[in-house]
């Protein structure tokens, strides 16, 4: 039984781990958002952009996710963090080297050694070869190491949510690129419109000029109203090089390289219900950049018991198995073999103000990426409901302009048939014209506002990052 102490001793004090074991954050979060009924519970969230039911946008998106540059940055921090992790790994295992040498040695005539060599009759110089392997192992007694390569396993795992993050960033990106393209699109084509109808104008004002019942001023009004409609095009033309440039960026290429495919005009996509849960407390397990605040929270609770451990000491083992002689002859013969063992004790006695110091530092990091994780929980609640607010109101504002210019287009045929019978002024349709342009141009606009609402929920709501096809959780 005596004997039988010293060995559970020793067994439960090699488990020991110094430190605090994680335990996952919680942060006060209501049952719902306040716009929950416009999340749809049961849709699909993984590949989102599908749900747009344009082939195109949903080509691009694939396409960006397996060639943006970024995402190839942050797959590249995957491969250092696990790394890493390898490496703090290794530390708890026994490192072995071969070794091997030959040293030759002149001996000085001079010194003590050198007389009594001498007087002996012996050779001043020889040659000595060996062989063999040593191996050491630090037993990680109290854990440091072990805590070393647990916050490095976080850390990994912080990276792989980061890369998803970064994954979901870019395809909502691609998107809001690609809707915006098509908005800009649809209000270059309602003012081009509108353009052919004041060329349209013109030439009824200037044969109404001709006959005689229409006054030379109302000519130059027409004209200066035409060429008005024409320079509003012009920035809208810039607005649209910007959005392909930006496509191609996204997609990992030059700019200018999908300007012949995405140039022709195509309606901009109905915006869909965005799929999602309607419990904020569902964005911890489901965004990734919480996922990836997190881990960090975890590695930094590791941190700290790494470094509780150097108040303790630190013992390893050594030894070394080999053959050594003075020649080749009998260098692998057993007068040869030559053997050492050891044992080595590191305690920091001393040196407990910096301990201090590197445990108040661990701790400190750790309150900062609890304060970071927080933070980007209520970011992320945030999100939604700004986003929840966009998608509605931009449906509102669509439905209302929707019969706004629907009413001012009656208007605006009836100006100019009042104005062919002689029974209005020229003024009456352009002010007419002026009005239906602007509220086009604004209903393209909400039309692209409302579908790129949709784009913000879905990526708030944290949809979107997939791994082998399935969502993670």
């Amino acid at each position: 039984m005596k004997r039988a102490l010293p060995a559970v001793a020793c067994a439960a004090l090699t488990a020991c781990t110094v430190g605090p074991n994680h335990v996952a954050p919680s942060v006060a979060l209501t049952p719902t958002f306040v716009r929950a009924g416009a999340i749809d519970t049961h849709g699909d969230t993984a590949a989102w952009w599908r749900s747009f039911d344009d082939p195109l946008l949903a080509e691009l998106v694939a396409r960006a996710i397996a060639n943006n540059p970024d995402i190839e940055v942050a797959r590249a921090r995957i491969g250092q963090a696990r790394a890493v992790a390898r490496a703090t790994g290794a530390a708890l295992l026994p490192n072995v080297d071969a070794t091997g040498g030959v040293t030759t040695i002149s001996q000085s005539r001079e010194t003590a050694i050198g007389r009594v060599t001498q007087a002996l009759g012996l050779d001043r110089g020889y040659t000595e070869y060996s062989v063999g392997a040593q191996a050491g192992w630090e037993l990680d007694l109290f854990g440091g190491n072990r805590r070393l390569r647990e916050a490095s396993l976080r850390e990994l795992e912080a990276s792989e949510a980061e890369e998803a993050a970064v994954r979901v960033a870019i395809a909502a990106e691609t998107a809001d690129a690609y809707l915006m393209l098509r908005g800009l699109q649809a209000r270059l084509e309602v003012a081009e419109r509108q353009a052919t109808n004041q060329t349209t104008l013109v030439a009824l004002v200037r044969q109404r000029v001709d006959e005689g019942v229409a006054a030379e001023r109302e000519l130059n009004r027409a004209r200066a109203a035409a060429e008005a409609v024409q320079a509003s095009t012009a920035p809208l033309r810039a607005a649209i090089d910007a959005q392909l440039n930006r496509l191609d960026v996204l997609l990992g290429q030059q700019p200018g390289t999908e300007r012949a495919a995405l140039q022709p005009v195509s309606p901009i996509p109905s915006a869909p219900m965005p799929a999602g849960s309607s419990a904020p407390a569902e964005l911890l397990r489901r965004r990734p950049d919480i996922i990836a605040a997190e881990r960090r929270v975890a590695a930094s609770d590791a941190r700290i018991g790494a470094a509780l451990a150097d108040y303790y000491p630190h013992v390893s083992l050594s030894g070394l198995v080999g053959v050594a002689s003075l020649g080749t002859g009998n260098l692998f013969t057993g007068n040869a073999v030559q053997a050492s063992g050891g044992a080595a004790l590191r305690w920091r006695l001393f040196d407990f103000g910096r301990v201090d110091a590197e445990v108040a530092g661990a701790r400190a990091h750790r309150a900062e990426a609890l304060a970071t994780w927080r933070g980007t929980v209520l970011r992320a609640a945030e999100e939604v409901e700004t986003a929840l607010s966009r998608l509605g109101e931009a449906h509102r504002q669509r439905a209302n302009l929707e019969r706004q210019v629907s009413a001012l287009s009656r208007a605006r045929a009836q100006a100019q048939d009042a104005y062919t019978g002689g029974i209005v002024g020229l003024i009456e349709v352009t002010d007419a014209d002026r009005e239906l342009l602007a509220a086009s141009d604004t209903l393209a606009s909400v039309r692209a506002e409302e579908a790129r609402a949709a784009v913000a929920a879905y990526r708030a709501l944290g949809g979107g990052w997939m791994s082998d096809g399935k969502e993670r959780s």
